[in-house]
């Protein structure tokens, strides 16, 4: 009897120290699959998982189930997968849905599901860190300790964050969840998302903007927290940024394709921004990008390397969550339960 194939396109939580795949770290898919899956954990190529390609193609189109962590998944792939007639389901592990298709998913008629909501305190409290961290001069302080000065005064002097405007660009679940930490520390509150009314805003004790230019002029320091797609995408550019007050602070927890990195770089240069925290960028690896290598390497600039989702918890809950649904649909036949997009 063939064995069900589930392929994890490029799963990091198998990677050790060393960069080479532990098969030992599947015991949560093999679990929830039992020992009648054929459980594959990443195609290797040079210098990490292959995801493009000839062999990578191929090896997709014998799976019964496909689970894309950063990897693309193409119209031209999900066509591919819709004319072999095996792949059941297309699981996308993680939150955004900006790598995939969903479009051709939906022609396609591919069942496809991702979980949006496994990691929301995990990345509102990387928000709050980055924010903080970014606003009293937390890096380059340690920076100058490291150095073997101890100059109080270097990195800059903060303003009170009591007296402070944060503003949020998208209200959704990170969003609203960043505005009830957020609380805390700053003294008002602004939001904008067009999807959200104002009311449901104002709910949350946060005062609704009008425009997104509105929030950036009121702001001290802005957050990010919109949802990718094609109309959205180089959201915070160089026309956007002549909106905010100088020195404001920008932090994007959310997407790379979001922001503008090129003016964000001018703008840091010039003084229009103070500062700029980010957990991601485009394309993922800054060093990949003369651009995001220089902005990466700015002194007012703080990256993390995209692990704002990133727990023990909200780990091990997207990856049984995942498999759980995976193993609904090719058991029963019946289309994904939650997060469904297809």
């Amino acid at each position: 009897m063939t064995k069900v194939i589930v392929a994890y396109t490029d799963p990091s939580w198998v990677i050790d120290a060393r960069d080479n795949l532990d098969g030992a770290h599947e015991s949560v898919e093999r679990e929830v699959f039992g020992t009648d899956t054929e459980i594959r954990l990443g195609l290797r190529g040079e210098g990490g998982f292959a995801t493009s390609g000839t062999r990578f193609r191929e090896w997709l189109l014998t799976a019964d189930a496909v689970v894309v962590h950063r990897a693309r998944l193409t119209g031209e792939l999900v066509g591919a997968l819709a004319d072999s007639g095996r792949c059941k389901v297309v699981a996308r592990q993680g939150v955004g849905t900006d790598n995939i298709d969903v479009g051709a998913l939906r022609d396609l008629r591919i069942p496809s599901f991702h979980v949006p909501d496994y990691c929301i305190q995990e990345t509102a409290d990387h928000t709050l860190a980055l924010m903080l961290a970014l606003q009293r001069g937390i890096c380059a302080q340690d920076r100058i300790v490291r150095r073997g000065l101890w100059h109080t005064r270097d990195g800059g002097v903060p303003g009170r964050l009591g007296g402070s405007t944060l503003g949020i660009i998208g209200f959704g679940r990170i969003g609203s969840a960043v505005a009830r930490k957020a609380s805390v520390f700053f003294g008002t509150l602004l939001a904008f998302d067009p999807a959200v009314h104002h009311d449901a805003i104002a709910a949350h004790g946060v005062r609704p903007a009008d425009t997104v230019q509105e929030l950036l002029g009121r702001s001290d320091v802005v957050t990010v927290h919109a949802s990718l797609d094609d109309t959205n995408a180089g959201l915070i550019d160089r026309s956007l940024l002549r909106h905010v007050r100088p020195g404001t602070l920008l932090v994007n927890t959310a997407r790379g394709r979001l922001v503008d990195s090129a003016a964000v770089l001018d703008a840091l240069e010039t003084g229009v921004l103070g500062g700029y925290a980010t957990d991601v960028y485009a394309p993922e690896d800054p060093a990949a990008d003369p651009t995001n290598r220089r902005l990466a390497s700015h002194e007012r600039v703080i990256s993390t390397c995209h692990r704002g989702f990133l727990s023990q918890d909200s780990d091990l809950s997207l990856r049984r969550r995942v498999a759980t649904e995976i193993q609904h649909v090719l058991a029963t036949g019946a289309p994904p339960r939650y997060g469904r997009l297809s």
